[in-house]
């Protein structure tokens, strides 16, 4: 068990330089399954309104709110994933990436 512990600590301590990057990643799959769910709830609440206000809050929703997300809550991400000794970050990551990839799939998105 020791071994195992050892293995996921240096593999974990190489995902150190990367967090910002992982966290991008994490917060842009995220935004992916995410955004479809949202993007249809506005679009029902926008059924029937003129097409320039329609446009415009779908501007103004995927590239400055989505964007604002991202550049806002990615590094927010590294510094708490920071903060997680380097075996349990490991498996975070991947548990991470495992729970979105499942949610994709129950939502259809894959």
């Amino acid at each position: 068990m020791e071994h195992i512990i050892s293995v996921f600590h240096q593999v974990g301590s190489l995902l150190y330089p990367w967090l910002n990057e992982i966290s991008t990643a994490i917060i842009a799959c995220f935004l992916i399954v995410f955004a479809a769910d949202f993007n249809r709830l506005i679009s029902r609440k926008l059924t029937g309104r003129s097409f320039i206000l329609r446009t415009l809050v779908f501007v103004f929703i995927n590239a400055f709110g989505y964007g604002l997300l991202i550049v806002t809550a990615s590094p927010f991400l590294a510094k708490q994933m920071a903060q997680v000794s380097a075996h349990w970050l490991l498996l975070l990551v991947i548990s991470i990436f495992i729970f979105i990839g499942v949610w994709a799939q129950r939502n259809k998105q894959i």
